[in-house]
């Protein structure tokens, strides 16, 4: 038999029917318009149409296209008649181009055995009809893979997800399949199932240390394994992340609160840069280190001693600690009822004297002047640590016994471990540093609460720097933490922070200071005095380094 091929120069023909196309489809009109016909419901989707120009398929044909379709996950498939060979055995070749989900093309050639019975030309069915390497028993599917994740690494470099602290695969965060609601909240190209973050650093940067999946289209056997990958698509490999965390430090950190039974959280910063160098939390399942809302107790009185100091105040001017003072109706007490007399504001800091720092500041500061520095340590400003973290607030004061409360760290002053840590790292280094734990250039990605970026450095005055150098020791050598035995060079402040009610509240207690260039801040949830509870465990950490 003569061979007669009949090469396509031009697009299928179509009756315009408003916005889509009706196809001059008949059997009898020869192998082409019937291959036109094949490959125009397939391009629409239209697998009934695709069904009923075949012969010999299955009864169940229509389902099957559909469910390959489906499989595929294809959102566009462009196929382009090329040629038709009407000798024994008629054929018609086609060009394929297949769009995926992200974007992703893939093409290729193909056949459509054609065979002419008493009603005309269809196409003979057989699986190579929707790919050349389709057998029987088999079908396309596509799969989507993610490339190894990046990792998470401590300062040095290592693997943080090779560290068997708690409280460091907490930072780290779980991966997990991604239910409905995450999915559309990451949006394209995640889907339910797909590998991702669920907590911590690998949910924060999910994006980067996933990558971009790549598509693999498979042939796949009845049991879904895998007979040949037909091609792979696109797809980048996660980026690492570094983090801050020097395990040194963390490990110190973490044996330090070993023996503790109560809930406990410390955090180390490096006063020079920032950088958060240690979390520890204990028990895990909060991270009360970064969200925790406490007040700060006697530890703002670095604060209220700053303000001081900025409005004239010397550390060896003569200040009055009474046992007792009455501001507003409300009677403020020192812890046992300690009363000094007249002495330096020094000494009053490092006895922590509660009514001293009240008088002065209704008598002296006032509200904004308080407010003023208490923003320069970093209060009401958004913290873009890397991971959500809470702001310290010191909200405004409705009169003269709420800014009494407030200059000792009480009434409506609330604060985080973390908070603390970066207003002793100021105190030691004379910049207000907001705290990070990921590179300074990655922060931004980690946006507060209210979408607000990390808040610029605030030099303190020199003359702040010069007093709490000599006001923080004094806490350590002679004051209310002198019996804790501290290295050389240590200086701090022990917070005694109530919470509740009653003649005798219950309090958290607080430790934060600074050693060298290592600032700090333990709290202990209902521990009591922080001199007692949470100061010892400060000076646990250090000795361990």
């Amino acid at each position: 038999m003569r061979r007669r091929t009949v090469v396509l120069v031009a697009v299928p023909t179509a009756l315009a029917v408003g916005a889509g196309a009706f196809w001059l489809t008949r059997l009898g009109e020869g192998p082409q318009a019937t291959a036109e016909g094949f490959l125009g419901a397939w391009r629409r989707g239209d697998s009934a149409a695709m069904a009923a120009l075949t012969d010999g398929g299955p009864a169940d044909l229509a389902a099957r296209l559909t469910a390959t379709w489906t499989d595929l996950g294809v959102t566009g498939q462009r196929l382009v008649l090329t040629r038709v060979v009407e000798d024994e055995p008629a054929r018609a070749r086609f060009e394929a181009e297949l769009t995926f989900g992200q974007g992703q093309t893939w093409s290729y050639r193909g056949t459509l055995p054609l065979v002419h019975d008493d009603e005309g030309w269809r196409v003979r069915w057989e699986p190579s009809v929707l790919h050349p390497d389709l057998k029987e028993g088999q079908r396309l599917t596509a799969t989507r893979a993610f490339a190894d994740r990046g990792a998470i690494l401590a300062a040095d470099g290592s693997d943080l997800r090779d560290s068997s602290s708690g409280s460091v695969q907490q930072l780290v965060g779980p991966v997990g399949p991604a239910t409905d609601k995450a999915a559309k909240e990451l949006g394209a190209p995640y889907r339910v199932g797909d590998p991702v973050g669920l907590d911590g650093l690998n949910r924060q940067y999910e994006r980067r240390l996933a990558g971009t999946p790549a598509t693999e289209v498979r042939i796949v056997d009845g049991e879904d394994k895998t007979v040949k990958t037909l091609t792979r698509l696109g797809g980048a490999p996660g980026q690492e992340l570094q983090t801050t965390i020097d395990l040194r430090i963390q490990r110190a950190a973490g044996r330090a609160l070993e023996k503790v039974t109560k809930n406990v959280s410390m955090v180390v910063v490096r006063p020079s840069t920032g950088e958060i160098l240690a979390v520890a939390n204990k028990p895990g399942g909060y991270n009360r280190a970064l969200m925790g809302q406490y007040p700060p107790g006697s530890t703002f009185k670095i604060v209220t001693a700053a303000a001081l100091v900025a409005d004239g105040l010397g550390v060896g001017s003569t200040v009055s600690c009474p046992a007792t003072t009455t501001i507003g109706g409300r009677v403020f007490k020192n812890a046992g009822f300690e009363r000094f007399g007249k002495i330096p504001l020094r000494d009053a800091f490092a006895h922590s004297c509660n009514t001293t720092f009240a008088d002065l500041a209704v008598g002296r500061l006032g509200e904004k002047r308080l407010a003023e520095v208490a923003t320069q340590f970093g209060f009401n400003a958004p913290v873009v640590a890397g991971l959500p973290a809470v702001r310290a607030a010191f909200p405004a004061v409705k009169d003269d016994t709420a800014l009494a409360a407030a200059a000792f760290g009480q009434g409506e002053v609330l604060t985080s471990p973390l908070n603390m840590a970066s207003v002793a790292a100021a105190a030691a280094d004379g910049t207000w540093r907001s705290p990070r734990l990921v590179p300074a250039d990655l922060t931004g990605q980690a946006l507060d609460a209210q979408g607000k970026s990390a808040e610029p450095d605030h030099r303190l005055d020199p003359a702040i720097r010069r007093a709490l150098r000599v006001l923080m020791p004094a806490v350590v050598s002679e004051g209310t933490a002198h019996a804790v035995r501290f290295p050389r060079g240590t200086a701090g402040k022990t917070g005694t922070a109530e919470f509740g009610s009653g003649a005798e509240p219950p309090a958290h207690a607080w430790f934060v200071g600074y050693k060298g260039d290592l600032a700090f801040s333990v709290i202990v949830e209902d521990g009591g005095a922080g001199a007692e509870a949470a100061a010892p465990l400060a000076a646990a950490f250090l000795n361990a380094l």
